[in-house]
């Protein structure tokens, strides 16, 4: 049991894993947001803006899996620290681009940055918390995402209005370098918070063999189902704010209002899936990840169809809601099932999935956009990925969830 005194330090350190995430995804919300603006800067139509926001998904993917390797070897601080502060080194020169082909590369630099995080972040919360309570401590921590996202637009459109899109990316980049500078001084290591388990008490000797991981049929099944559902989430962060202003002919204020309501309902769905799934579905996640890929589908349609601005937002809330039992599910079930010196590595590759889709969803839909001349296809496209996210989770057994915990459960 902890003490009152570890209780209140490991409380301390998840809520800034919380803020870091935040801050992660309002730093990456802010080039969708300004997007039509540098659209006008630049002159690039809607297929290279797409190329634009897919670059950096690609570096983010490419971090996943290392970066969550790092912090199964090294320990999740100074992983995040790391990641912090060249994240938001690159989030500010994303202010200071001067072409198309500039802007590429910084935003693939500062997606290699971020990578780090998730896995990082994950990490720290298994190296605080018990195998019981990880799952629901890693649904809280993961709801973050979508609470950056709601915040997001609140914060970025005013300032984008106040100061120009350039001056944006400066200030949240200095923003960002003092948090990492604050992080590495305020936290310990991860000793000091009670349920820490060294990898040389648990047998391992530090050893992180990954290639158990990538032997793991049910991981890889984790990985496409969060990969076919990412089609959707990042698809739709990427270019819900250019479809309302374009589509729907909304102004710029409107949208910054509009945009954050289905991260209320992301962020809900997600705060309490990791506790939904060990409370209700302990045995059968399955059920929970089906159910909620379905659901998922259907609503997109009714977004798909809607008529008015008013039932896109509407049924968009009710998408990211159930969308978002499924990413819990994904990122909590493998802190159930796998001893603590794998979490990072297996939350790096869940991720990767999410972030590869990350890199083909907006420039699928860019370049569809561009082809078609309407929001049609990119629909239908992302109709298709539940279709693939509903028939994966089906695939997934509980018997073989079952195995694999119990394999794990002589380490922490």
């Amino acid at each position: 049991m902890k003490t009152n005194n570890a209780l209140h330090k490991s409380l301390f350190v998840f809520a800034l894993l919380y803020l870091g995430y935040v801050i992660s995804y309002i730093d990456r919300a802010a080039i969708s947001l300004a997007l039509s603006h540098i659209g006008e800067d630049f002159h690039l139509g809607a297929g290279e803006l797409g190329v634009v926001l897919s670059a950096f998904y690609l570096g983010y993917a490419v971090m996943q899996i290392p970066g969550g390797w790092l912090a199964d070897r090294f320990g999740a601080k100074w992983v995040v620290v790391v990641s912090i502060a060249l994240w938001s080194v690159f989030t500010l020169m994303t202010g200071l681009a001067w072409s198309l082909a500039s802007l590429l590369v910084i935003r693939f630099l500062f997606g290699l940055g971020e990578g780090s995080y998730p896995s990082a972040a994950v990490k720290g919360v298994a190296e605080l918390y018990t195998r019981a309570d990880r799952p629901k401590m890693t649904s809280l921590l993961i709801s973050s995402n979508y609470t950056g996202s709601f915040a997001a637009p609140l914060i970025i459109t005013p300032l984008l209005v106040w100061l120009g899109w350039r001056d944006v990316f400066l200030a949240i980049g200095v923003a960002g370098i003092l948090f990492a500078l604050g992080f590495a001084w305020l936290v310990k290591r991860p000793e000091a918070y009670g349920n820490y388990q060294s990898h040389v008490a648990s047998g391992s000797a530090g050893k992180v063999d990954a290639k158990v991981l990538l032997r793991m049929p049910l991981l890889w099944k984790i990985v496409l189902v969060w990969f076919s559902l990412g089609l959707v989430n990042k698809g739709l962060d990427a270019w819900m704010p250019m479809y309302l202003l374009t589509a729907r002919g909304l102004d710029l204020k409107t949208v910054g209002m509009l945009v954050p309501l289905p991260f209320i309902t992301a962020s809900i769905a997600s705060a309490m899936g990791g506790w939904l799934m060990t409370r209700y579905f302990d045995g059968r996640e399955k059920l929970l990840m089906t159910a909620s890929c379905a659901l998922t589908g259907l609503f997109l349609y009714g977004m798909y169809q809607s008529q008015s601005t008013t039932e896109v937002i509407t049924y968009q809330a009710i998408v990211y809601f159930f969308k978002s039992f499924v990413f819990a599910t994904a990122f909590a079930l493998p802190t159930k099932i796998l001893a603590q010196r794998l979490v990072g590595t297996g939350i790096g590759m869940v991720n990767f999935g999410g972030q590869v889709a990350g890199f083909v969803s907006p420039m699928v839909i860019g370049f569809l956009v561009a082809h078609y001349g309407t929001y049609e296809s990119a629909f239908l496209f992302l109709l298709c990925a539940t279709v693939a996210a509903t028939l994966i989770s089906l695939s997934i057994s509980d018997r073989k969830v079952l195995a694999v915990q119990q394999a794990n459960m002589h380490e922490a």
